[in-house]
C-alpha cells in the first residue's frame, strides 16, 4: 500500500497513439508534492505519509502551519493531504519530492476531488425529473417537481426528499482510471478519460483500490533522489506509451483492413466506368446532331 499524490487538474486535451488513434486525456502536474511529515503508530495509532503541494504566501498560512513547514525544512504549502499506508516500508523520508514517475503507464488510479458548483438549481436539472406535461391540465408549471408531501398522516415531507437545492460541490471520488503517460521531467500525469473538479483545482490521486498494482511500479514511491531509477522510456511527443495501448479500442486486423481497400477500389472503378460512360453517350449524341 503505497502513498499517492497532490496534483493540479491543467485541463483536457488528447494523445495519439502510433496508428493515429486519438486517446481523450485530462493533464494532472504535480507543483512540489513534498513530504512534510510522517504519522506512526507508535505516536499517532496508524501509518501514513503528510503530502504538502503548491506555494502559499506567507501572509495566508497560520501560524501553527508555518512552524510544522519549518521543522519539515519544506516551504509554504497550499494544500495539504494525509494518505494512509499499511506499516512503516510504506513511509517517505521528510522532505523528499515526488515525481511523475510514482506512477506507470497502463496502471488504474482513483482521484478524489470537488465537482463543479452548479448553484441553485430545480429538481429537473438536480435530479433529472421529467417535469410535468407541457400542453394539457399544466399551467405554467411545466418545470416544477410535482407533489412533495401526503395529507395528514404523516403531515409532513420526509428527510432527503428529491428537491431543489445546491447542486455540485460535493467531494467525489472516480476510480479506476488509466494511467496512459507520465512525464518526470515537467511533473505530469495523463490520465485517460475525465477527472471530477474544475481546472486549477486540487486533487488527491492514489493507486486504485480494487485493481491490483502492475510490475514495475516504484515502492514505496519515486522520489527526486531516485527519479533517474524509476524513470519510465519517455514515447514521443504527442503519443501515448505502449504499456497504455491495450486499454484502448483494438485496431482493425489486416485482413479486414485488405477487405475494405479492395471494397473501396472497386466501388472507385466502378463510379469511374459510370462517368466515362455518361460522358461518352453525350459525345455520340453531339455528333448525331451535327
Amino acid at each position: 500500500m503505497r502513498t499517492g499524490v497532490i496534483a493540479k487538474k491543467v485541463g483536457m486535451t488528447r494523445l495519439f497513439q502510433e496508428d493515429g488513434r486519438h486517446v481523450p486525456v485530462t493533464v494532472l502536474s504535480l507543483e512540489g508534492c513534498q513530504v512534510t511529515g510522517n504519522r506512526t503508530a507508535d505516536r499517532d495509532g496508524y501509518f501514513s505519509v503528510q503530502l504538502g503541494a503548491g506555494d502559499a504566501k506567507h501572509k495566508n498560512v497560520n501560524k501553527p502551519q508555518r512552524e510544522a513547514f519549518a521543522k519539515a525544512e519544506v516551504g509554504l504549502k497550499q494544500k495539504v493531504a494525509e494518505f494512509r499506508v499499511a506499516d512503516e516500508e510504506g513511509l517517505l523520508p521528510v522532505g523528499a519530492t515526488i515525481t511523475a514517475d510514482h506512477f506507470i503507464a497502463g496502471q488504474k488510479v482513483d482521484i478524489t476531488g470537488h465537482t463543479v458548483g452548479k448553484g441553485f438549481a430545480g429538481a429537473m436539472k438536480r435530479w433529472g425529473f421529467g417535469g410535468l406535461r407541457a400542453t394539457h391540465g399544466v399551467s405554467i408549471s411545466h418545470r416544477s417537481h410535482g407533489s412533495t408531501g401526503n395529507r395528514q398522516d404523516p403531515g409532513k415531507v420526509f428527510k432527503n426528499k428529491k428537491m431543489a437545492g445546491h447542486m455540485g460541490d460535493r467531494q467525489r471520488t472516480q476510480q479506476n482510471l488509466e494511467v496512459v503517460r507520465t512525464d518526470a521531467d515537467r511533473g505530469l500525469i495523463f490520465v485517460k478519460g475525465s477527472v471530477p473538479g474544475s481546472k486549477n483545482g486540487w486533487l488527491l490521486v492514489k493507486d486504485s483500490v480494487k485493481v491490483a498494482l502492475p510490475d514495475g511500479v516504484p515502492f514505496p514511491g519515486a522520489m527526486r533522489r531516485n527519479a533517474d531509477e524509476t524513470a519510465t522510456e519517455d514515447a514521443a511527443p504527442g503519443l501515448v506509451e505502449s504499456a497504455a495501448e491495450h486499454e484502448v479500442n483494438p485496431a482493425v486486423d489486416a485482413a479486414t483492413q485488405e477487405k475494405l481497400a479492395k471494397e473501396q477500389e472497386a466501388g472507385a472503378e466502378t463510379e469511374g466506368g459510370a462517368d466515362t460512360g455518361a460522358a461518352g453517350g453525350e459525345a455520340d449524341a453531339k455528333n448525331e446532331e451535327g
